[in-house]
């Protein structure tokens, strides 16, 4: 699979990757990540597109060869990237908010780390 985000708004980088895939494709609407807090939080993504009017698209997460690290789940999005936002703030998707951010890829060790979209619409 390849994963190529042009540079834009929401990630400054562009990004040309290729991986192997060991898995299949699932759509993803969370995920934990432990920058800001060692213990981890919870996160919505979502992908972000070209579309002027919606940009936001579908992230997903896939189970990938990764050289460095044998297996990993790669998160990706649309053409230009991922976006996040804290599941606590309850906003829209925008650049305008300081809450939320871009970047071209996530790289995960593990799915535990992962929250896929059926898995939560069961939950609820």
């Amino acid at each position: 699979m390849i994963v190529e985000v042009e540079s834009n708004e929401n990630c400054e980088g562009s990004v040309f990757a290729r991986f192997k895939e060991a898995g299949p494709a699932r759509p993803v609407v969370q995920v934990r990540l432990y920058e800001r807090n060692p213990a981890g939080e919870w996160y919505w993504v979502t992908g972000w597109s070209d579309n002027e009017t919606t940009p936001a698209c579908q992230a997903y997460a896939q189970l990938v060869e990764d050289s460095g690290s044998g297996l990993a789940y790669l998160v990706y999005g649309g053409i230009y990237g991922l976006r996040f936002k804290p599941i606590a703030i309850e906003e829209a998707w925008n650049f305008e908010s300081s809450h939320q951010w871009g970047e071209a890829y996530l790289s995960l060790a593990g799915d535990r780390d992962l929250r896929y979209a059926d898995e939560l619409a069961v939950g609820s």
